[in-house]
């Protein structure tokens, strides 16, 4: 069985060089460049590189809220957004165009979100006044529990979780 070539047909020449041109990279590979001396530098980085940060980033202690200690977390005048499902307690600031004073989640900061983000709801209804005790959410469908667990884990790779919250009068 003779293997022959036939450079003739486009596709068979293209191949060809292109194989050609692999094997001279693997065979002669390119020479490296030679190392920069201090004047190539670019002007910026003469002195050196810092990869600090110009300020560092506010510490979030992870603390115990009650309905009435984390009420005050709510936006207004340009505060911290905190905001619980489930009794986890969400740092959401960095999305105060969504939950801050006139976002489309407003009503939810500053308090426990669990049963309108388990409904779909953003209706005040759905929010347990902070002088009664915390919703159990025991008459929930499942597919509202799975609808609660989603907006957690969502939560969880989005905004830092900063607490826990509790009921009202509870050791903390």
């Amino acid at each position: 069985m003779a293997f022959t070539l036939h450079l003739g047909t486009p596709v068979n020449t293209a191949l060809f060089l292109f194989i050609l041109y692999s094997v001279q990279r693997i065979v002669f590979p390119s020479v490296p460049p030679k190392p920069k001396t201090a004047q190539d530098l670019p002007r910026e980085f003469k002195s050196g590189y810092s990869w600090l940060p110009k300020a560092h980033p506010p510490t979030v202690l992870f603390k115990t809220y009650t309905p009435h200690t984390l009420e005050p977390f709510n936006g207004k005048d340009g505060g911290r957004i905190l905001l619980a499902i489930k009794g986890i307690v969400f740092d959401v600031t960095a999305g105060r165009n969504f939950y801050g004073p006139n976002g489309m989640y407003g009503n939810f900061a500053g308090r426990d979100a669990s049963r309108g983000m388990a409904k779909q709801s953003f209706d005040v209804e759905m929010l347990t006044p902070v002088d009664q005790p915390l919703d159990k959410l025991n008459d929930l469908q499942q597919d509202e529990i799975e609808n609660m667990r989603g907006w957690i884990d969502h939560f969880s790779n989005k905004y830092i979780i900063c607490g826990k919250l509790v009921e009202s009068g509870s050791a903390m």
